[in-house]
């Protein structure tokens, strides 16, 4: 008898247990880590993330019941319509909406109509400041893991030295650079065609240039415009500037 009551007791704890709150909620930042993870193995971020977009970072406020994310190009504020069986609800100006769930550590975006479904991961990096914009979380974790570490210069300026690209966009060892920051989406994406590209700055003054990854090798270009003054750039490669691999 004193069995069955233990038993029972635990059936109702463990029962308690999954279905807690704190189990479904879903605020907070969550990232496209499937996508960082992709782009950690060297190979073309445009098409990296194209292939498990659109959408880079979630951000959610159930108490406010808002939610808000961005695919590197544009940023959507959406209104939780509430949770239901464990799924939220979010909706969109124009009427159009989607579907998140919570499953264990990850947040499930359901497919819809213009977007298929995807999963997201909290954002773990606790030094994003605050009021940073939307995808910066995603735009840190992704710099780590696909920038991050030591870079030989193999050729180039600076040849022979090593360069650090920081989380942060901040460049240790390059010479004649000082910032970064990776075309994700947008006008800059539109600029380079199928190319991926790299703004590189050096105090107040920066360029664009074209750049290429092949596992642990990244080579940097010159970006020659091939467009009229009246039309928006067009950039391709020119001139090899580094060539660069990670130690």
């Amino acid at each position: 008898m004193r069995q069955a009551l233990a038993l029972s007791l635990l059936a109702v704890f463990l029962g308690g247990c999954a279905s807690d709150p704190a189990d479904r909620d879903i605020s907070g930042t969550w990232i496209n880590q499937v996508a960082i993870d992709a782009a950690a193995k060297g190979e073309s971020l445009r098409e990296t993330l194209q292939a498990n977009g659109p959408n880079l970072e979630w951000d959610i406020n159930t108490k406010a019941a808002q939610a808000r994310f961005t695919n590197g190009f544009e940023n959507v504020e959406g209104k939780l319509a509430g949770e239901q069986s464990g799924a939220w609800k979010v909706d969109f100006y124009g009427g159009s909406s989607v579907e998140l769930k919570r499953d264990g550590k990850q947040l499930l975006q359901a497919a819809a109509d213009t977007d298929p479904a995807q999963t997201f991961e909290r954002a773990q990096d606790t030094t994003v400041p605050a009021g940073a914009p939307l995808g910066a979380s995603f735009e840190r974790a992704l710099y780590a893991t696909y920038m991050g570490g030591h870079w030989k210069v193999l050729s180039g300026p600076g040849e022979g030295g090593t360069v650090q690209f920081q989380p942060d966009g901040r460049i240790d060892g390059m010479v004649g650079a000082d910032r970064y920051a990776l075309c994700l989406a947008g006008d800059c994406a539109s600029m380079s065609g199928s190319n991926d590209s790299i703004w590189l700055q050096q105090g107040n003054q920066g360029n664009s240039w074209i750049f290429a990854r092949k596992g642990d090798q990244l080579e940097i270009f010159q970006a020659i415009n091939g467009a009229l003054a009246d039309e928006m750039p067009s950039l391709s490669p020119g001139a090899r500037q580094w060539l660069l691999e990670k130690q």
